[in-house]
This record gives C-alpha cells, sequence and structure tokens, in this order.
C-alpha cells in the first residue's frame, strides 16, 4: 500500500457496464437533471472539455474521442466513438462508443462503459433542453429528418417537453415509409411520412434534423418566421444537415462555441454570432424570442455530458450491484 495516499493498487477493482447494464439505470428525469448539470459546468468554467478527435479511417468508419475532467468533482474520463456505416449490413449498430471513467488522483480506470445508449440518451436530453428554451412553448407541428436511434430519441423527448405537439412529420432517407418508426409514436401523436422536405419544413413549428449530415436537407425559404431548428447530425468536419443562408438569418445557439465552428453547422458560417445553451441555462444569458424569430440550435456534443451521465450510471449501478466488478491491480 501507498502510505502516502492509503491506496493499494493492488486491491484496485475495475466495473464493466454492458448495454444491458447501461440501460437499467437510464431514467428520463434523472438524464436531463445530469445534461442540464454538464451544461451548467461548461458554462461556469468549472468542467473542462479538450480538443476533439475526429478522424476518418480507411475502413470506412470515423472515429472520435470526446473528454474533459471536473476537477471540483474528481470527475474525468472520455468516451471513444464513431460510426461505421458497414455495421449495417452484418445487423449491427453503425454507432459505436465507450466510455472510460478514470480515478483523477491515480490514472487508474474506474469504470468501463458501454456508451450507445448513454451518447442517446444525453443528446435526446441535449435536443430536450434547447426546445424548453428556443422552441415557441405553444409549437404544434414537428418536422423529424431521419428515423434511427437518434431521431427516435429527439422525438420522444420533444413529444415530453413540448405539450402541445399534434403533428408529427418525418422524412426518411429513402423517401419511404419507416414502420418502425412510425410504431414508436403510435397513439401518441398524428403521425405522416413526408415525401416532400421543404413542404413538410414550410408547415412545421419545430424542425430536428439527426441524419449523418451528408448535405442539406431542405432549403433555406422553406424555414418560414417563427421556427426553431435543432440541428443533431453535424458533428465532424464537412458534415452538414442546414442549406446556407439559413445561420444568417437565425438566432443561433451552440454547446460550445469553438466545437461549433470547428466540426458543428457553424463551420460553415464562423463569423455568424452566437450563444451558448449553457449560459442560458444558467442564467448568465437570455434569449428574448419574438414570435417571428428563427432559432437554430446547433449540438456538436459535450464530453461533459458523456461524463455525468456516465457518473450517474455508474453510481447506480454501484448502489444496485450490477455490472461486472474485476480486479484491476496497477
Amino acid at each position: 500500500m501507498d502510505t502516502s495516499t492509503g491506496i493499494d493498487p493492488s486491491a484496485a477493482r475495475l466495473l464493466l457496464l454492458d448495454a444491458a447494464a447501461v440501460a437499467a439505470h437510464l431514467q428520463e428525469d434523472a438524464v436531463l437533471a445530469a445534461v442540464h448539470e454538464a451544461f451548467v459546468l461548461h458554462s461556469r468554467q468549472q468542467g473542462r472539455v479538450f480538443p476533439v478527435i475526429r478522424e476518418a479511417l480507411a475502413t470506412g468508419g470515423v472515429f472520435g474521442i470526446k473528454a474533459g475532467d471536473v476537477p471540483a468533482e474528481n470527475l474525468l474520463g472520455f468516451k471513444a466513438a464513431g460510426f461505421w456505416p458497414a455495421n449495417r449490413a452484418a445487423g449491427g449498430e453503425p454507432h459505436q462508443a465507450t466510455i472510460m471513467l478514470l480515478d483523477p488522483a491515480t490514472g487508474r480506470p474506474v469504470c468501463i462503459i458501454d456508451g450507445n445508449a448513454i451518447t442517446t440518451a444525453r443528446t435526446g436530453a441535449a435536443g430536450a433542453l434547447g426546445l424548453q428554451r428556443l422552441a415557441r412553448p405553444d409549437s404544434a407541428s414537428l418536422c423529424v429528418f431521419g428515423t434511427g436511434v437518434q431521431a427516435t430519441a429527439q422525438t420522444g423527448y420533444a413529444l415530453r417537453v413540448l405539450p402541445h405537439l399534434r403533428q408529427l412529420r418525418y422524412v426518411s432517407s429513402t423517401g419511404q415509409p419507416h414502420a418502425r418508426f412510425e410504431a414508436a409514436f403510435a397513439g401518441r401523436i398524428a403521425i405522416a411520412h413526408a415525401p416532400d422536405a421543404d413542404a413538410a419544413v414550410a408547415a412545421s413549428d419545430v424542425v430536428i434534423t439527426a441524419t449523418p449530415g451528408r448535405g442539406p436537407l431542405f432549403s433555406a425559404a422553406a424555414v418560414r418566421p417563427g421556427t426553431h431548428v435543432s440541428a443533431i447530425g453535424a458533428d465532424t468536419r464537412g458534415k452538414r444537415e442546414l442549406p446556407e443562408g439559413l445561420l444568417a438569418r437565425a438566432r443561433l445557439v451552440v454547446d460550445d462555441v469553438a466545437q461549433a465552428r470547428s466540426i458543428g453547422e457553424a463551420q460553415w458560417a464562423p463569423e455568424i454570432p452566437c450563444q451558448t445553451l449553457g449560459d442560458l441555462l444558467d442564467g448568465r444569458a437570455t434569449l428574448a424570442r419574438a414570435a417571428a424569430d428563427v432559432t437554430v440550435l446547433d449540438l456538436t456534443g459535450l464530453a461533459l455530458q458523456d461524463l455525468t451521465v456516465a457518473r450517474l450510471v455508474y453510481r447506480q449501478a454501484l448502489a444496485a450491484g450490477s455490472g461486472t466488478d474485476i480486479s484491476w491491480p496497477w
């Protein structure tokens, strides 16, 4: 044992949490609170976000690392994640993520966590917090681009925080109806496949884009005054979902200024002024929304969101005795 620290390296343990263990500890209210905390920590500069690694691979995938810490709370960790489209052909999920929490005093790992469900949940929660601050409270119609895991999560959270929503239109990548996406919301809202993207946007109070970000999804002219747009898919250099000219006529809110201008929608118009969602949530800034304002939320994903939600899952798993606990001497 190291007598100066009271730590016995030979007795160290490592907790492994697979997807099933993670899913058991992801309650929406708790995730919303954890993501809210991450935004506030970032706003107050009490939590650090380290430079993002995001690189294309020769295999056709995209690999990234998001890391950060909260020194005052002894929170340190990272998420290794990316997108491997070829996984679909093998019946697997193209998004892959693994989170590691470390002891900041020693650097030893304390928990390795399947990060897929955490990524989905924390991104959905971030979108929900943005909707609460930026969308018109009386918003009745929603247009969603995408039918995958994240589009489903964003839609579910939207129905939770915008109680006046009555109509959901969705645009699929194939241009055809998507039975599984529709089934996820059957009985909760009127839902219709939208073959004409511009018409769907023009008829909607809220637009959410949750696609791989291969290019603009609709025309800027389709966005009518008073619309809110949440852009989720652009998280890498060269990716975009929004049309040229939209940011110039919108009030732009981002999760992190430098990150959004590097890998988000703001990379296409880095000169556009913006506010951060964390500042709005913490009351450090305000956004008085006029009825005709167009607002855009550009989410690139903060490492602090992964860490606060992972810590939530880790603590709950310890209390419940779930996961696989193994010896990890160092």
